[in-house]
C-alpha cells in the first residue's frame, strides 16, 4: 500500500483548510461584535445569550447537527426558507457546512475575545472620549491594538476547531467526495477499509497541527505572560 497521500487524502485536506478559512473568518466578523456586547453590557440577557454561545462546548456535535438537519431540511424554516429564496436544500453541501461549523466553532472564537475585551482598561476608552473620538474610531485605534492577544487565540482556536470537526460535519454534509468529505471524516473512511497506513497518515498530520496549534498559542501569545 502506498504510504503517501492519495488524491482523495489531497482533495480532502484541501477542502478542510478551505472550510476552516472560511469559517474562521465568518466567526471573527460575527463573533467580535457578539463579544464586545457581552463584555461590556449589563443587561439581563447577557447570561442566556452567553449560555447559547457557549452550549457547543458541552452539546454533543451529533445532537446539534441533527437539530441543524432538521432544520435546513425540506420541513425545517431554514430550509423552507432557502428554498423560498431559490437557494436550494443546505444539507449536503458545503454552504450547509460553513453554517454548521460557524455555529459549532462560535465559543471558541467569542469566549477569547470576550475575555481581553474584559480586560482592556476602562481608562483607555475614557481617554478616547474626552478626546471626542467616536466609536468606530475608538473601537479601532484603541480596542483593537489592545486586543490583538485575543484575537490571535480566537483565530488559532476557531481554524483549528474546524479543522478538527466530525460528527457535525458528517451529520450536515455526508461523505460526497470534493464537496463534503472532509479530512476527519477521510481518515474514518480508511479504517472503515482497513487502510490503516493511510489512516495513519493523515491521523499523524492531524497530531502535528494540533502540536503546532498549541505551540503558537503558548509561545506567541503574551496573554497569560506577567506584565
Amino acid at each position: 500500500m502506498d504510504s503517501t497521500f492519495s488524491a482523495a487524502d489531497l482533495s480532502a485536506i484541501w477542502l478542510t483548510c478551505k472550510l476552516a478559512t472560511v469559517v474562521t473568518i465568518i466567526l471573527l466578523l460575527i463573533g467580535t461584535p457578539i463579544a464586545w456586547w457581552l463584555a461590556r453590557t449589563r443587561s439581563w440577557w447577557k447570561g442566556p445569550v452567553g449560555a447559547v454561545v457557549a452550549i457547543p462546548i458541552v452539546l454533543p456535535p451529533t445532537v446539534l447537527g441533527f437539530y441543524l438537519l432538521v432544520a435546513m431540511g425540506p420541513h425545517g424554516p431554514l430550509g423552507q426558507l432557502t428554498q423560498t429564496l431559490g437557494i436550494g436544500l443546505l444539507p449536503f453541501t458545503f454552504a450547509g457546512l460553513v453554517i454548521a461549523s460557524v455555529l459549532y466553532s462560535l465559543p471558541f472564537v467569542v469566549q477569547p475575545l470576550q475575555n481581553v475585551f474584559e480586560g482592556i482598561p476602562e481608562r483607555a476608552l475614557e481617554t478616547a472620549a474626552t478626546l471626542r473620538a467616536s466609536a468606530p474610531d475608538t473601537f479601532f485605534s484603541v480596542v483593537l491594538p489592545l486586543a490583538k492577544p485575543g484575537f490571535l487565540t480566537a483565530s488559532v482556536l476557531g481554524f483549528a476547531h474546524t479543522v478538527g470537526e466530525f460528527g457535525v460535519v458528517l451529520m450536515i454534509g455526508g461523505n460526497i467526495p470534493e464537496q463534503t468529505r472532509v479530512a476527519s471524516v477521510q481518515i474514518y473512511d480508511h479504517v472503515e477499509a482497513m487502510e490503516y497506513t493511510q489512516a495513519h497518515w493523515l491521523s499523524a498530520g492531524m497530531l502535528v497541527f494540533s502540536f503546532v496549534v498549541l505551540l503558537v498559542l503558548y509561545t506567541f501569545n503574551p496573554t497569560g505572560k506577567r506584565r
